[in-house]
């Protein structure tokens, strides 16, 4: 079975990869929260171009994702991404985000299935390295998923990850885990499965639907639970001491690369890891107010000497 980390912006960029690869092993996959490719004839800029160093990148397998619906933007951001040694670039069709959905991309390109129809022909024509999409089921209605399929099945992708969900829903809601049946029906591509693997539980039951399943992308599940990946593969749970020398070392790294702004990042990633605690709301108040680092140091030092982990760390969506 194949363990992915999914793209979430601002959350699982390379320094989070970095960490949490030696803190808790590697995962088999990791998707580069979304990247605006550069106008043809230009480079990456700096930000981007960090995300994308090998030099941080060393030692996992990382997949770029693209948010465009310009094909000739991707195809020279392709370009350069083989030139910097990536085996494979990733088509974002599924943020969910009022503001990109609004310029047409992401989940916001499936209105428009003929226009993307030949921006798939052209870019699985063009583009020097395999192109993957990571896909919702539609935008207002499950319904729409039946003629996403069907341009979906045009085209030779090196992989289409599913997650069943329209945009409108964006994480609320079950995902419609028959859509991502009926995918592994209908292409002849590789699938992948994305949405609310929160523990072994959830895991089970999928592979009990669906036994062919080789691939499932992890998202808010490992940013509440970091030893995820290792017990779905039968590990053990984090421990205490584990969680925390994870959270220094995090914060840490944070704070050598963007300063006092590190509270802001961290607090973000409390808003999952509270759930690895028995009392999640507890942990939430600990934190939801400090604003300095030493401020921040202190309530996380009080959470991690007080507060009991959970009996299983697992995300509980609202």
């Amino acid at each position: 079975m194949i363990l992915s980390l999914a793209p979430m912006e601002g959350l699982t960029g390379h320094t989070f990869r970095a960490i949490h690869a030696e803190c808790f092993g590697a995962l088999d996959r990791y998707y580069t929260p979304f990247i605006a490719p550069p106008r043809v004839g230009s480079s990456f800029g700096g930000r981007v171009r960090a995300e994308l160093d090998p030099e941080v990148n060393w030692g996992l397998v990382v997949v770029p994702q693209l948010l465009t619906k310009d094909a000739d933007e991707f195809v020279w951001a392709a370009g350069l991404l083989a030139d910097m040694g990536f085996t494979e670039v990733n088509l974002n069709l599924g943020c969910p985000s009022g503001t990109v959905v609004s310029k047409g991309k992401g989940a916001g390109f499936l209105r428009d299935l003929e226009r993307l129809d030949a921006f798939l022909d052209e870019i699985c024509a063009r583009s020097p390295l395999p192109v993957s999409v990571k896909t919702r089921i539609g935008v207002s209605d499950d319904a729409e998923y039946e003629r996403i399929l069907e341009v979906y099945r045009r085209h030779e992708l090196a992989e289409l990850i599913v997650h069943p969900r329209v945009q409108k829903d964006r994480y609320q809601g079950t995902p419609r885990q028959e859509a991502y049946g009926a995918t592994l029906r209908a292409v002849s591509c590789p699938v992948a499965y994305n949405g609310d693997v929160f523990g072994v539980d959830d895991m089970d039951a999928l592979l009990a639907a669906y036994p062919e399943m080789r691939h499932v992308m992890l998202g808010r599940g490992i940013l509440a639970n970091p030893a995820l990946a290792r017990m779905l593969k039968g590990g053990p749970a984090a421990t205490a001491t584990e969680l925390e020398r994870f959270h220094d070392r995090l914060y840490g790294a944070y704070e050598a690369e963007m300063g006092g702004n590190a509270v802001f990042r961290m607090k973000e990633w409390w808003s999952y890891a509270r759930f690895a605690f028995a009392d999640p709301q507890s942990v939430h108040r600990a934190v939801r107010k400090v604003r300095k680092a030493d401020e921040y140091r202190a309530a996380t030092e009080r959470v991690f000497r007080t507060e009991r982990l959970a009996a299983t760390a697992r995300f509980q969506a609202a």
